[in-house]
């Protein structure tokens, strides 16, 4: 069944690859038309410092281990990084796979010097993320980067710091806000984890702080009435009476205030979470899903 070009794609779970697997995958790398691909190639393995030492050292095991100077530490870590390399090695294939289906325009892209700037930082970040759904992340954003001039490399560079800032906490927020939008504090709460909990807990301190990470990113804001050209209107001022003023301070998970995603925030979770990928010089509404 073909998913809905902007539907968010769920975590995923563990990667599991065997040494074929791995072998086919980096043996398509040079391969046919992905030899016009060598420089982002190239850009991706140079930001990823232990590739070199693991290709050396992979060489020299079979004759060290002839003579029994491999001992079972040096044995682990290259098992260790051998099924890491076959992660990048797939990722890598995947991403030339997406830009083969979108086009010359994409292929010529992979290129460009300013692309392959954003090709390194994305990948010293993939090498640096400690779950396999952030460096799902980094792969798409880097396919749809390659396919798309919707947003500029300054913007795509962006999305990079957030990918390696923010954590799993965080992301599942701006799920919330794209799938409901304007919802309040305990809407939020209610999506997530339901029930209630108390103003001063650990759980309600976490959830405060997510918010507030999001709203000083300027990845989600409360939500603003604005004009025809986009400017933000005032609220109107609540008169409270004397004397009237509340025991107690405004809720955390408030049923009030209305959240949403900035523009950038909407940019985000179709460049990073979903696997739509755009045509170069297309409209939004020339996209199409990328099974």
């Amino acid at each position: 069944m073909a998913r809905e070009p902007d539907e968010i794609i769920p975590p995923a779970g563990k990667l599991q690859l065997t040494e074929d697997q791995i072998a086919q995958a980096l043996a398509a790398l040079p391969s046919g038309k992905r030899r016009k691909s060598t420089r982002f190639v190239l850009a991706a393995l140079s930001s990823i410092p232990w590739v070199g030492g693991l290709l050396a050292g992979a060489a020299a095991l079979d004759s060290e281990a002839e003579q029994g100077k491999v001992n079972q530490l040096y044995r682990d870590w290259l098992e260790e990084h051998k099924r890491h390399l076959g992660e990048l090695a797939k990722d890598l294939a995947e991403i030339m796979k997406r830009v083969e289906q979108i086009g010359a325009a994409a292929e010529q892209r992979l290129e460009s010097d300013e692309y392959l700037g954003v090709v390194r930082k994305g990948f010293r970040i993939w090498d640096a993320a400690d779950t396999r759904e952030k460096r799902d992340y980094v792969r798409r954003l880097i396919s749809n980067a390659a396919g798309t001039t919707l947003c500029s490399d300054d913007v795509v560079r962006l999305f990079l710091q957030w990918i390696d800032y923010y954590q799993e906490v965080h992301f599942s927020v701006i799920r919330v806000l794209y799938k409901h939008p304007m919802s309040t504090r305990w809407g939020m709460w209610q999506q997530l984890h339901g029930g209630r909990v108390r103003e001063d807990s650990a759980d309600a301190d976490l959830f405060s702080l997510v918010v507030s990470d999001l709203t000083l990113g300027r990845v989600i804001r409360q939500h603003r009435e604005t004009t025809g050209d986009g400017a933000f209107l005032k609220k109107p001022h609540t008169n409270v009476p004397k004397g009237s003023a509340a025991r107690t301070m405004k809720s955390r998970l408030d049923d009030i205030d209305e959240y949403e995603l900035t523009e950038l925030g909407r940019q985000f979770v179709h460049y990073v979470m979903t696997d739509a990928v755009p045509r170069i010089g297309g409209g939004p509404g020339k996209e199409r899903s990328a099974e």
